[in-house]
């Protein structure tokens, strides 16, 4: 029988959706105009960070309220990524065929992170 007890952060399926936007995100900014780098292109990348890190962050937190705030935040971060893919793919930085594989998983994402939200309300 197999183990699957949550003891890390990398553990979660949020994380692992989370990582998996990081993944896409960063293969897809490589092909963005130059002049986009400081732009569009650092935005999403950070924002993809962003929502990879509060979740680890708000794992390793003591308290239900704050894990409740940083899965919040990652969430966040989720929602302003699907605002700057629709930008990339209205401007032709981002084909329409590869935005809509980052949208569903930006959907999973934001959904297993909401999750996490509602988990630690819960418990609060």
């Amino acid at each position: 029988m197999r183990d699957t007890k949550i003891r890390e952060f990398s553990d979660l399926d949020a994380w692992k959706k989370a990582h998996e936007v990081v993944l896409f995100i960063y293969r897809i900014t490589k092909t963005f105009p130059r002049d986009e780098l400081f732009g569009l292109t650092n935005q999403m990348r950070r924002a993809a960070i962003s929502a990879e890190s509060n979740i680890a962050e708000g794992f390793g937190r003591n308290t239900a309220k704050d894990k409740q705030h940083f899965f919040a935040i990652s969430k966040g971060s989720l929602l302003e990524l699907q605002s700057q893919s629709i930008t990339a793919r209205d401007l032709e930085y981002l084909p329409r065929d590869e935005w809509a594989q980052l949208r569903m998983i930006l959907l999973d994402a934001t959904r297993l992170c909401a999750g996490l939200v509602r988990s630690a309300q819960d418990h609060t």
